[in-house]
């Protein structure tokens, strides 16, 4: 996965699927599925040229909901597509009524409790 971390250290989406298509190659990894994160649609345009055949799923990252329409239509059959970022229980029916093929939310992890586990032995 190429998230945006990534992107500003390669110096752009391009730059960054390039780099992993070259590291992907030179390990034979070819096999290997690439996803990558976009936050605007300039970025996702960026993707779709330079990962014409050779990603596999880009994930729309923090898109409002009308942007995340029209992304979604411009990826159309092209790649797999992913909603992700600030979707929970309130917002998810709607991210699903984009046509937006896969949703990641991250409230599962993010608002989950801690419970602290002790397995002392006692004797």
């Amino acid at each position: 996965m190429i998230k945006d971390n990534h992107v500003e250290a390669a110096g752009g989406v391009k730059n960054a699927i390039n780099k992993v298509l070259e590291y992907r190659k030179a390990n034979h990894l070819e096999d290997l599925k690439i996803t990558v994160e976009v936050r605007n649609l300039v970025e996702l345009y960026d993707a779709m040229e330079a990962g014409k055949g050779t990603i596999d799923r880009i994930m729309l990252d923090n898109f409002e909901l009308p942007l995340l329409v029209e992304a979604v239509e411009v990826i159309g059959d092209q790649f797999e597509s992913e909603a992700s970022g600030g979707i929970n229980l309130h917002t998810i029916r709607q991210v699903a009524m984009t046509g937006v093929q896969y949703i990641s939310v991250g409230a599962l992890t993010h608002s989950a409790q801690s419970l602290d586990l002790s397995f002392k032995i006692i004797g």
